[in-house]
């Protein structure tokens, strides 16, 4: 069990510190009110889980330990769905309903095809 939580907490911190500067880039780069940090995070982790997935189920090549790590613990602290929730909330609450409507579209629509495009590209290379 103590192995479980290190594996899914390093790779928490280390999702979670990358998603902090992914974020803060997009700060830099734009004025939008459209959180495309938290946008650009979200779709990369979808990509990444859709390539973990796709791995996973090519048995053998991804452990048990592995998919801890970079799934569930990476991807958990990468992906920042609390903040897309709180964001929208936001969005909502100052009445900023056309940026809502956007951003909570393509963010769930490119999620998908995401995921999609990630296990596409395992099953194409294998």
């Amino acid at each position: 069990m103590i192995k479980t939580i290190l594996l899914i907490g390093s790779g928490g911190f280390v999702g979670s510190v990358l998603r902090y500067f992914v974020q803060q880039w997009f700060v830099q780069l734009s004025d939008s009110k459209i959180p495309w940090g938290t946008f650009t995070a979200n779709i990369l982790g979808s990509l990444i889980i859709g390539i973990i997935y796709a791995f996973v189920e090519k048995q053998g090549y991804f452990s048990q330990e592995l998919r801890l790590l970079f799934a569930v613990g990476f991807c958990g602290g990468f992906t920042t769905f609390s903040s897309f929730a709180a964001e929208n909330f936001q969005l909502i609450k100052y009445g900023d309903f056309l940026s809502f409507a956007i951003y909570t579209s393509i963010s769930v629509i490119s999620g998908l095809l995401a995921v999609w495009a990630g296990m596409m590209v395992v099953k194409t290379l294998s």
